[in-house]
């Protein structure tokens, strides 16, 4: 039954989707969905409840964009399909269940938002996007490379998602960029021919600076964006599973997103949010509000798409 006060919701009234999006919609390009795997989490876990969290602080933003001059889930029919059925105790199911969805999502040229979920979840989804594009290009955001080959013998985990995507040539690694590393070492990514830019060099060489080397070398292919808010210093999201110190405020943090326009999007993931290290929620706010972001981005997109179509 519809509510007639729907209208009039306070901001700590929610549906469970993320700033309340209907389930079904007609022309829909953009879809959010959950992804609540963290088994293969190496330290802490809780990241399976991250969904939930960054749902709930979505209660509290805009509509629109006021920097980006788009209303991201008006203007691309925005849907919200709920929290993936994994499979906690076998990674190899859940992976099936998360590639047949993206790919579902993909093949119809849907956007989608996965939210995590540990790290892991991304081998997933780029086996989804090489399935519907073939190999694509990779912005990751993060504080650690995630290429470590196993840990404990086991080759699938939260670090690993990267080395395997490489071994399963999903991705092109000239056109796969790693930003903010500060964690580990870097020279496993290296040796894959990737792009790794450090988070020393990042402050060094100023985002600008770098968000042109991207777009220069990564054009106009196909390209999956995924976001472990660890990239950011945890004195501003502290709700992760293996926190770094050194890194980029939320400003900063936005600024950089904000300025990935242009690119040929065609799928995003947020992960590592852990809600019970976060008692102020404020890391699942900025994980909110880079989803909002990430919308903003696949809107810009396809607005520029109905432009050329038309002329």
């Amino acid at each position: 039954m519809s509510n007639p006060f729907e209208d009039y919701q306070p901001d700590f009234c929610t549906s469970g989707s993320f700033m309340r999006l209907p389930s079904e919609s007609e022309n829909t390009r953009l879809a959010i969905l959950g992804m609540p795997l963290d088994t293969a989490a190496s330290y802490r876990v809780g990241a399976r409840f991250g969904p939930q969290a960054i749902r709930q602080m979505s209660m509290t933003l805009s509509s629109y964009h006021t920097l980006l001059d788009v209303s991201p889930f008006e203007d691309t029919n925005a849907i919200d399909i709920g929290d993936l059925p994994v499979v906690t105790q076998n990674i190899h199911r859940s992976y099936e269940i998360m590639e047949t969805t993206m790919f579902d999502l993909m093949k119809k040229r849907i956007i989608p938002i996965g939210l995590g979920g540990d790290h892991s979840i991304t081998l997933a989804s780029l086996r989804a996007a090489a399935k519907a594009y073939g190999p694509v290009a990779l912005l990751h955001f993060d504080s650690h490379t995630d290429t470590w080959d196993t840990y404990m013998d086991e080759k699938y985990w939260h670090g690993s998602p990267f080395i395997r995507a490489h071994e399963e040539g999903l991705v092109q690694p000239d056109k796969v960029f790693q930003i903010g590393m500060r964690g580990w070492e870097i020279t496993s990514s290296l040796e894959l021919g990737y792009n790794v830019i450090p988070q020393n060099e990042l402050f060094t060489r100023g985002i600008d600076d770098v968000v042109q080397q991207v777009k220069s070398t990564i054009g106009n292919t196909p390209c999956f964006l995924t976001f472990d808010i660890d990239f950011v210093d945890p004195a501003f999201a502290p709700g992760t599973g293996t926190p770094e110190v050194g890194g980029f405020s939320s400003h900063e943090t936005l600024k950089m997103v904000r300025s990935l326009t242009g690119f040929n999007f065609i799928g995003f993931d947020l992960v590592e949010v852990l809600p019970s290290f976060d008692p102020t929620q404020t890391t699942a706010l900025l994980a909110a509000t880079l989803v909002h972001n990430f919308a903003s981005l696949a809107a810009l997109k396809i607005k520029q798409e109905t432009v050329l179509s038309k002329s």
